[in-house]
């Protein structure tokens, strides 16, 4: 008997995933860094020391109860963001409430056994938004900002290092964004260089250029023989679809339905709803009328997979979600999806974020406060 077409591609999809699952998931299995950190699965702890928008009181925000529900729940880790501007004054001074805050976290996360992953997000010289607000980044070309940027992991260190290796690491910088990889690379190579210096077995999380794209990752350079690194890619893809209607995106004139699994915008709504008169607007849908499922997303974190099996280190999402202004259904079929693919893949991930538009928690768009926990995505999360 025939089957149906349908029938059939879902045969092949299936095919082709398990062929990549096979192909390149086994290698990840028994990867484990010498200093003992250990993490599976994680949540950020986002817009509080790190793109902080006055939402809640810092002393508010994020709690030891936070912390303790975090551990209930079944993350194993959290990552950290912080900011130059929250934790150095602009005569580069710390402000010592903030630093507090920081090691009281840290302090927290380990009465609850939590591993903790403090990340660089984002320093005066680089933004990893910068093209999109009016920004420009100095890092690449300014030798004092780079060695500004060095300055402040040897100042971490120095308030850090008395946690142990297995239960802290360092994420060196989120999302570079540069013109040649090659200026990322080499300010890697510093970075790395100037942490060993202070703490020899500390873990360090490294992405590659391009805001860690998976696409990006056979440009990254690490240095050798040093198995107390992660490399973290960071994925949002489709970007028309989990970022749908977000103000910082050049797509957010786009008010047309979008969907997931299949053509994120069919051919009939970008007719419907895309000025195509509009070149700016013709611009921000490129590849608006792609379509998506388990099998592409899979597909598009190979170059992610193949670095890592090729340096033998362990690979890590560092960040990925989906604003909850798309069809509900939609939305929880693509977190279903992205996770079962990083665990397939033994991938340790760490969704974005812990409370705030993209949370684990809902959230009032107008009043700007994270509402009660959602269950339902906090199980496909963390089950």
């Amino acid at each position: 008997m025939k089957k149906p077409a349908n029938l059939v591609k879902r045969l092949i999809s299936s095919f082709l995933t398990i062929l990549i699952i096979t192909t390149f998931g086994i290698s990840q299995s028994n990867i484990q860094n010498p200093s003992g950190f250990k993490i599976k699965k994680g949540v950020n702890l986002s817009h509080w020391l790190s793109q902080n928008f006055g939402w809640s009181p810092k002393a508010t925000f994020i709690t030891e109860k936070d912390i303790k529900f975090i551990d209930s729940i079944g993350y194993d880790h959290v990552r950290l963001p912080i900011d130059e501007q929250e934790l150095w004054d602009d005569n580069g001074y710390h402000i010592e409430e903030s630093f507090n805050y920081l090691t009281q976290c840290l302090d927290w996360c380990a009465k609850y056994d939590l591993r903790a992953i403090v990340d660089l997000h984002i320093i005066r010289s680089h933004h990893f938004n910068a093209a999109n607000e009016g920004g420009a980044n100095t890092l690449w070309t300014d030798t004092i900002a780079q060695n500004i940027f060095l300055k402040l992991w040897i100042e971490l260190s120095n308030r850090l290092k008395k946690y142990p290796v297995n239960m802290v690491a360092y994420e060196l910088m989120n999302e570079p964004v540069a013109d040649n990889p090659d200026d990322w690379n080499k300010l890697i190579e510093k970075a790395v260089k100037t942490i060993r210096s202070l703490e020899p077995n500390r873990v360090i999380v490294i992405g590659s250029n391009k805001w860690q794209i998976p696409q990006t990752f056979p440009d990254l350079k690490v240095p050798e023989n040093d198995k107390n690194i992660i490399l973290s890619t960071h994925t949002y893809s489709p970007l028309h679809f989990t970022h749908y209607t977000a103000s910082w995106v050049p797509a957010k004139m786009y008010t047309g339905p979008v969907h997931y699994p299949g053509q994120v915008v069919t051919d009939a709504d970008y007719d419907k709803y895309v000025d195509t008169t509009d070149s700016v607007f013709v611009k921000a849908m490129e590849g608006s009328k792609e379509v998506y499922n388990k099998q592409k997303l899979a597909e598009e974190l190979m170059p992610a997979i193949k670095k890592a099996k090729e340096l033998d280190l362990q690979l890590y999402c560092g960040e990925f979600g989906c604003l909850p202004h798309v069809e509900r259904a939609d939305r929880l079929k693509y977190y279903s999806d992205i996770v079962s693919i990083f665990r397939e893949n033994n991938i340790a991930y760490c969704n974005w974020e812990y409370k705030g538009d993209f949370g684990i928690y809902k959230f009032d768009f107008e009043k700007l406060i994270s509402l009660s926990p959602d269950v339902e995505l906090i199980h496909i999360l963390t089950k």
